[in-house]
């Protein structure tokens, strides 16, 4: 049969209307109920987020009406009796045919969200940002075999919308899965959730791949004929069963959310020396790298003018390039990883970006001590006190008072006295400030860090760096 009449007579055709429907309804709707256009635009854009962005709404959907649609083709070739008419064709070669409509349209349901978002976003591709969209076209392919097997062992008129929703409910009940996990991975809706510069690893398409395409082997093995069907049959049933047991316990370790991913594969722009400063190139904000490296070298002069002993580090890199901080290399003294683009989209009305300041402080002030990652409600407050009385004032060096305000006074609304702690913290601070000479400010500086590690309860700790990051990065 010539490929437009058998277009013409499949159920893909006349179905248009339904799963075109839902690509355009949850694509304009549903995929931009959260991010207005204006703000889908604006970056940080990364090929890789936005597609798998596009397909999050509609594997299930691929799945279920390929499924629907083999299982009436295959009822449509059991009812004409196909294979008693052309008994020397190979069965394949016959399904295959009559199922490349079914496959078509699970195809297009997955590439259209795909092309639009990058179409809308302006972005091309890379082949590694397409692997879960290669994923889904491929596990579309064995639900089309499944289908066509169930259409031949049970009436299509039931089996074809029964087995549709089935299939839809199951694949989508998966994201709500917690305990067991497994069924999250495996059941080719990508529950890990992708971010700036991240790609998924081999793993995480491969494995919901591999279950679907064994088990479709497995089926088209049951429903072969010939002289070696036996040991096909259990040869290929074997094989499925093997993969999903070691699938289900390779997904087992995985996160709810957080299956294998590399990360890190965002360009970056640099400019300076002592230090450079790098800015991802598609974060949405890379034309204010010079301003950036300015509010970084201006922040670092005025502290070591201040008396403040600051190690300045060989490179300044933008977090966004590991925006998961999870997946973040640590800050060493020779490398420092800061909120750049994020602070610079936040920019004040002038241009300046406190923010930078603020995160550059917080780097470069250290203490002969380590200090609590969190502070709990029942903590003393003593040598918080004298700890961000010394912060304080080396945020009014750099003009980043008003952020690291704002994020002290989040973190004391916890205490019962919030309001009284943050009114000692200033006034300790402006105490420093107002002292007359410049030698006289930077031993007051230094004898309020000593004095938060003398006051320090002893107890188990991690180090002050990490509460400066939190701060930072909000």
């Amino acid at each position: 049969m010539k490929f437009r009449a058998l277009l013409r007579s499949s159920a893909a055709l006349w179905t248009v209307p339904v799963w075109g429907g839902i690509v355009a309804f949850y694509f304009f709707y549903a995929l931009h109920l959260q991010d207005s256009y204006e703000e889908v635009i604006t970056g940080p854009l990364w090929a890789g987020q936005q597609v798998a962005l596009a397909l999050d709404y509609f594997y299930a959907f691929a799945y279920s009406i390929t499924l629907g649609l083999a299982t009436w083709e295959g009822g449509r070739l059991k009812r004409d009796r196909v294979w008693d008419l052309a008994p020397s064709r190979p069965r394949w070669r016959v399904a295959g045919q009559a199922l490349a409509p079914a496959v078509g349209a699970g195809w297009a349901i997955l590439l259209l969200p795909v092309v639009m978002r990058l179409v809308e976003t302006r972005l091309l591709p890379t082949p590694a940002s397409l692997f879960p969209l290669g994923m889904g076209m491929g596990i579309v392919c064995a639900y089309a075999v499944v289908g066509c097997v169930l259409g031949h062992v049970a009436p299509r008129v039931i089996a074809a919308p029964v087995g549709a929703a089935a299939a839809f409910y199951v694949i989508a009940k998966t994201s709500a899965y917690s305990d067991p996990i497994w069924p999250r991975h495996v059941s080719g809706q990508l529950s890990t959730s992708i971010a700036f510069g991240e790609y998924y690893s081999a793993a995480t398409v491969l494995v919901p791949l591999l279950v679907a395409a064994t088990v479709a082997v497995a089926v088209a093995a049951w429903w072969s004929r010939g002289p070696r069907r036996v040991p096909l049959r259990i040869l290929a049933t074997t094989m499925a069963l093997g993969t999903v047991v070691l699938s289900a316990r390779t997904a087992s370790g995985w996160g709810v959310v957080d299956g294998p991913v590399s990360a890190g594969h965002a360009s970056a722009r640099c400019v300076g020396t002592a230090p450079r400063v790098c800015m991802a190139e598609a974060g949405g904000a890379i034309e204010r790298l010079d301003d950036v490296r300015a509010e970084v070298t201006g922040s670092l002069e005025k502290l070591r003018a201040a008396g403040v002993d600051v190690t300045v580090p060989s490179t300044v890199t933008d977090g966004l390039l590991y925006e998961r901080s999870r997946i973040r290399p640590r800050s060493t003294t020779s490398t420092w990883w800061l909120p750049l683009t994020a602070q610079a989209e936040a920019a004040g009305p002038d241009g300046r970006i406190a923010g930078i300041r603020y995160a550059v402080m917080l780097s470069s002030v250290t203490f002969p001590c380590s200090f609590p990652t969190t502070i709990t409600s029942d903590a003393p407050t003593a040598w918080i006190i004298n700890r961000d009385a010394a912060l304080l004032w080396a945020a009014y060096v750099v003009d980043a008072q008003d952020p690291y305000l704002r994020w002290r006074a989040d973190e004391y609304a916890q205490f019962a006295n919030g309001p009284e702690v943050l009114a000692k913290v200033r006034e300790r601070a402006e105490k420093g400030r107002t002292l007359p000479t410049a030698a006289q400010r930077t031993a007051w500086f230094e004898q309020e860090k000593a004095k938060a590690c003398r006051q320090m309860p002893k107890r188990p700790a991690g180090g002050h760096a990490a509460t400066g990051s939190q701060g930072a990065d909000s």
